[in-house]
């Protein structure tokens, strides 16, 4: 299925007012991870907003597909596209990392619609394969979904992972990741580069793809384009941009894990168009 004009321009815009809701309980929070919820947003909204089958008002659902955010700190983003889905009133971003708040500051199985509580690096593409493997011995037909940092499959027991939805075949697991070319501490080539990374999932009996991460028309394809792959999971790689619609985050290592003050928040809304 492929959308209108009009309709990517409506996801266009979504993908502009969510980064200002990002930035805003980031800042009022005073402290996340804006580099890479910027970057990993339009994947998350062409999820949500066309591919996967959720109910927001039961979001217990058992035939909705699972989404698993495996670069758990990068929550702003999951948590504002939720919000806006219905899973949680809006009026809850605003306390995100507060004490007593269930918004915290990885993603938490308290808040609705989130599947597993993840943080530590390395676990959501295990935690994907045993739903996916669970829901084969129940007959169940839903779809996995799990996200993963560039920085983040520098962990071995990601490859561990890739390698089991390999050897069982798993067509219903989808890994996406999010290719900003930038951690913590640098550029990701410069700690341990990875490349070249669709050749080594490839190897490991995925279906691979490449995208722009931040082209909705090209995200959209290859998800429908999972859909079609039999007998293999599917590894999607979104080329996307640290801190993206930001000039003065984007690529840069310093906004991974640091929260905008009020004049840098009015300066990212100028660029936005707020």
């Amino acid at each position: 299925m492929s959308l209108k004009s009009t309709d990517i321009d409506s996801l266009i815009e979504k993908a502009r007012h969510f980064r200002r809701e990002i930035l805003e309980m980031l800042t009022e929070a005073g402290s996340g991870h804006p580099g890479g919820s910027l970057s990993e947003l339009e994947v998350l909204i062409a999820l949500y907003y066309y591919k996967m089958k959720h109910k927001p008002d039961k979001p217990d659902w058992s035939q909705r597909d699972r989404f698993i955010l495996s670069k758990g700190h990068a929550c702003p983003a999951l948590y504002v596209v939720l919000a806006n889905r219905g899973f949680f009133p809006k009026d809850e971003l605003k306390t995100f990392r507060k004490l007593g708040s269930r918004l915290q500051g990885h993603v938490y199985t308290g808040v609705p619609g989130v599947e597993h509580n993840t943080g530590s690096l390395g676990q959501g593409l295990s935690v994907a394969n045993g739903i996916a493997l669970s829901a084969r011995i129940q007959g169940m037909n839903f779809n996995t979904y799990c996200l993963l940092g560039d920085g983040e499959i520098q962990e071995g027991s990601v490859w561990e992972s890739a390698m089991t939805s390999g050897h069982h075949k798993l067509d219903s697991v989808c890994a996406i990741l999010d290719c900003n070319k930038v951690q913590e501490n640098g550029p990701v080539k410069e700690i341990k580069n990875e490349e070249p990374i669709l050749d080594k999932w490839q190897d490991f009996g995925w279906h691979v793809i490449e995208v722009d991460g931040h082209n909705f028309s090209e995200i959209i394809n290859a998800l429908d384009e999972f859909d079609t792959v039999k007998d293999r999971p599917t590894f999607i790689k979104a080329n996307t941009v640290k801190g993206k619609g930001v000039s003065f985050m984007e690529g840069q290592a310093k906004w991974h894990g640091k929260a905008p003050d009020k004049e840098q928040l009015a300066a990212a809304l100028k660029e936005l168009g707020f």
